[in-house]
């Protein structure tokens, strides 16, 4: 990246916005530069100072805006550009996920050598108070005599002072005073450094990360913060596999962690650190989309790789001969095998497998498949490619949460492997955010 220059120009530069980049910022260029700035649009006429240069690009910070583009709001947040959080709530929500198709075609465009047949339209829900996912951090600030909860500054590793979080879902982001008082009547208080938001359809739990042991009033505190707000509460004194329901709540966790896909008759339970998808709304519009495009039959067989707590599976099930999912957190499968039998569906099979590691012994390796849905992480396919290719599936279908490892997987797909890319779209699973969920279709 370059050694970061020692001095930057003090005063303010104007210039006119090409373009958004793929982190929400406004690209120009100034004397053949590229500059990224943020809090700028495309087609604005801003004045912006210089915050860091760099040897290939520099960046900088609107400070006055000359001339706003169309889509310009005023942020919903006061914290607006000191939190990390959010990076788009200066764009309507609508005109942010036509901006993240536009970014999804370029990235395929110039990566992947491809473009759709069709482009599928937008898919979007309500933009606030739609997180039910988050990692909040804490800290005790001894400057301001208190403990901040929240998320961190943009750039920085504060946390910033917020008295209430309008895209965490309200149980939550309404409570964020309240959970720093109460974090500040502990003896740890300097010894909690996150909580882990994780929310059901009817509940809500909180797994705060405790560097020491609580005290026994600590507990008796948590315990009745936990009594009072109706919140699950655990402790993680560990790794993953160190959470524990607080100590003399366990009576109140008899009902799981759960979320309802009433289209298909699903009900799929989960644990705190368990991944699920942070926009349950979202979640549902996708599967209903996924399950169109896919269009299982009922005598074929599909595979569904990275399938987690099987948010895909089960629905596919319902409509397929038979569906294999494979993972490679052995937790989740276990805990697909209980949703499949919760949900009585008999026609799931799942597996645990490391799917960037050598699978060729693995049992469902040779089998044959229709179909086949894909969900990877942000680091994408690649290395099942090949594998599907073999497998007999004439549709994939590839749901991305990181469209640069989409874009560079559909050159492979389309460009190598004999696919086309029949249709593509971006979801705003996270709205007023620069991140960017996609829907692929190929087919052979």
């Amino acid at each position: 990246m370059g050694r970061k220059r020692k001095k930057l120009p003090q005063q303010a530069v104007e210039a006119r916005i090409e373009s958004l980049s793929h982190d929400g910022r406004g690209l120009t260029h100034i004397d053949g530069k590229t500059v990224f700035v943020h809090g700028a649009l495309a087609g604005e006429r801003v004045l912006f100072r210089y915050t860091g240069a760099w040897r290939r690009y520099d960046e900088g910070l609107v400070t006055q805006v000359l001339e706003p583009a169309a889509e310009r709001v005023t942020p919903g947040c006061p914290s607006f550009g000191i939190c990390g959080g959010c990076s788009l709530q200066h764009m309507h929500p609508a005109a942010q996920i036509l901006a993240k198709q536009d970014i999804l075609a370029d990235l395929l465009r110039r990566i992947g050598k491809v473009e759709p047949q069709r482009w599928l339209a937008p898919l979007a829900a309500e933009p606030w108070g739609y997180r039910r996912k988050a990692r909040l951090g804490v800290r005790w600030v001894a400057k301001k005599g208190r403990v901040l909860v929240g998320f961190r500054e943009r750039g920085s590793a504060f946390i910033t002072d917020i008295e209430r979080c309008d895209v965490l879902h309200p149980s939550i982001g309404e409570r964020l005073p309240a959970l720093a008082r109460l974090i500040e009547g502990l003896s740890i208080r300097e010894r909690v450094p996150q909580i882990e938001v994780a929310m059901g359809e009817q509940a809500a739990a909180l797994v705060f990360r405790v560097l020491d042991p609580p005290s026994d009033s600590d507990l008796a505190l948590l315990q009745g913060f936990a009594a009072d707000t109706g919140l699950r509460v655990y402790l993680q004194s560990g790794g993953v596999d160190k959470v524990r329901a607080l100590p003399g709540c366990e009576p109140e966790l008899d009902r799981a962690l759960s979320y309802s896909l009433p289209q298909h008759e699903i009900q799929i339970e989960f644990d705190p650190m368990d991944f699920t998808q942070v926009n349950l709304e979202m979640n549902r519009l996708m599967l209903d989309r996924a399950l169109e495009l896919l269009d299982p039959q009922p005598h074929e067989q599909i595979l569904d790789l990275f399938c987690g707590l099987g948010n895909f599976t089960l629905p596919i099930a319902r409509r397929a001969h038979r569906v294999v999912g494979v993972e490679g957190d052995e937790q989740l499968v276990q805990r697909a095998r209980a949703n499949a039998r919760r949900n009585a569906i008999d026609n799931a099979s799942f597996h645990s497998a490391d799917l960037y590691a050598d699978i060729q012994s693995a049992p469902w390796r040779h089998q044959h498949f229709d179909k086949a849905l894909i969900d990877p992480p942000r680091s994408g396919a690649f290395e099942v490619l090949d594998l599907l290719a073999e497998s007999g599936a004439h549709r994939l279908l590839y749901i991305s949460c990181y469209p640069s490892t989409l874009a560079r997987d559909a050159d492979r797909l389309v460009n190598s492997l004999g696919y086309r890319l029949l249709a593509a779209g971006a979801m705003d699973m996270f709205p007023h955010t620069a991140h960017l969920e996609s829907m692929a279709l190929f087919e052979r």
